[in-house]
């Protein structure tokens, strides 16, 4: 059986995901898990998630702040008034990932996100009612969705929104910390343990 965990530069275990490329392990080690309950900070990580689909997260984390000045700091609100002529302008930005459809999503999605908080009061009171029972040992090497992965990604697209699969949702849960997937020995495991349980759930 593969290890789970690699040594990271302090020599403790690391999940190894972070042995694909040296800055992992700062992204691993303090956002990686760690509970997120700003709406902004949410609806960035599924734009992002949006655009690695079919690439690797290593293209998109390099690419992160290029993305956040393309998408006027994915502010859905100021991203929801973006028109055709912004579209050609993100086209042409070599910054970011240059696919119509993500582009397209990102503006779609911006405007769904509104309806949402409309609704339900905010994105992050709406996708942390998502969040697993229990902890479940899911091999993080391994799992790509969820049970509540599947359910969340059902309801976004009934909502209208778009690139919103549960691989995508999954991989956005876990890194929003609505579920704890880094390994059992890896060394950064029980601080994402003690910030979930301090953590004040939207409602």
């Amino acid at each position: 059986m593969t290890d789970p965990t690699i040594p990271g530069p302090d020599g403790r275990p690391r999940c190894r995901w972070c042995a694909a490329a040296p800055e992992f392990f700062d992204y691993h080690d303090r956002e990686w898990g760690f509970p997120v309950g700003d709406d902004r900070r949410l609806f960035e990580k599924l734009c992002l998630e949006s655009f690695q689909s079919g690439l690797s997260w290593r293209t998109i984390l390099a690419k992160r702040e290029n993305f956040r000045a393309a998408f006027a700091g994915f502010d859905f609100d100021a991203v929801a008034r973006f028109g055709p002529r912004d579209v050609e302008r993100l086209l042409g930005d070599a910054g970011i990932v240059r696919h119509r459809g993500k582009i397209e999503a990102v503006v779609n999605n911006a405007a769904r996100a509104q309806e949402l908080v409309a609704a339900e009061g905010s994105l992050a009171a709406f996708v942390w009612r998502y969040e697993p029972a229990r902890e479940t040992d899911a091999d993080p090497l391994t799992a790509s969705t969820s049970p509540e992965s599947i359910a969340l990604s059902k309801e976004l697209k009934r909502r209208g929104w778009a690139f919103v699969g549960p691989t995508t949702v999954y991989a956005f849960m876990q890194a929003m910390g609505l579920v704890n997937d880094h390994a059992h020995a890896c060394v950064i495991r029980a601080q994402v343990d003690a910030a979930r349980a301090a953590f004040d759930r939207p409602r």
